[in-house]
């Protein structure tokens, strides 16, 4: 039976960035089902109602790819009762700490030097390269989950754009997602609404000046060369996609066979 794709997506206030994969078209015809696989922002700042409508969405297990500073600065996921959640920090604990305080401090001078020119979409693109290449034993953890008994699913970092982004079109590449589609539905997360909030601290002079917010702008966009830059590590690494699956992260035809019949229609 096939699933209606429903008109309009829920409006969450605490929860940025969520949304449903289902519908996005195979290169052999078939389509992502519904109700099975969820991206979103992290959890912790979502409301009553939220979480009521999250715990409607009977989901197997939530997969939190935040690392501990960011849980120190946000907080935990709401807990959804019967719902196993798996944390895969997909950065270092540390990494990047101090240079978000100092963009939550707007330290004007420090990120001019640091994202100043093409120095912001140049540390993205560095970044989402690094993840595919030295990242293969988490994507590999949650592709072989999905596989066996985790579905429906949800996948968050912390603001549902990055690292769920990665992790999201890893999956849609092992199911054989038209490329086009898997760049499209990534491109979703620069809506308005979906946009991750900057938490800025009381001793920030520069507030949400326009410059400060233009050198920010390349951490908070989702652009398309990011994700390129990821399917090039890709080919370049392992020289395509079915070698990347099968050599990078083990799954082999039998596993993404069993994913193929989870998640698609």
């Amino acid at each position: 039976m096939t699933q209606q794709i429903p008109s309009t997506e829920p409006e969450l206030s605490g929860v940025r960035n969520f949304r449903d994969v289902g519908g996005l078209p195979t290169v052999d015809g078939r389509r992502v089902r519904h109700g099975v696989l969820f991206r979103s922002g992290h959890l912790a700042h979502a409301t009553e109602e939220d979480t009521a409508f999250l715990g409607s969405l009977d989901l197997h297990t939530i997969f939190d790819f935040r690392n501990a500073s960011d849980q120190k600065l946000e907080g935990p996921d709401v807990e959804l009762p019967g719902v196993r959640n798996v944390n895969l920090p997909l950065s270092d604990p540390a990494d990047g700490s101090e240079f978000w305080k100092m963009v939550r401090d707007g330290e004007i001078e420090q990120l001019r030097e640091i994202l100043g020119g093409d120095k912001g979409a140049n540390r993205m693109i560095a970044s989402y390269r690094t993840i595919v290449t030295d990242r293969t034993a988490e994507h590999s953890q949650v592709l072989r989950a999905l596989a066996e008994d985790s579905v429906p699913a949800l996948m968050h970092c912390a603001a549902g754009k990055d690292r769920a982004g990665l992790s999201i079109a890893v999956t849609l590449l092992a199911l054989g997602v038209e490329r086009e589609a898997i760049v499209a539905d990534y491109l979703e997360s620069n809506a308005k609404h979906r946009r991750y909030k900057v938490r800025r601290s009381d001793s920030s002079s520069a507030g949400y000046s326009p410059e400060v917010m233009e050198l920010l702008s390349p951490l908070f966009d989702a652009r398309a060369e990011y994700l390129t830059a990821a399917f090039e590590t890709v080919e370049e690494t392992w020289g395509g996609v079915d070698t990347y699956l099968e050599q990078g992260l083990g799954i082999t035809p039998e596993i993404r066979e069993r994913l193929r019949e989870r998640l698609l229609d």
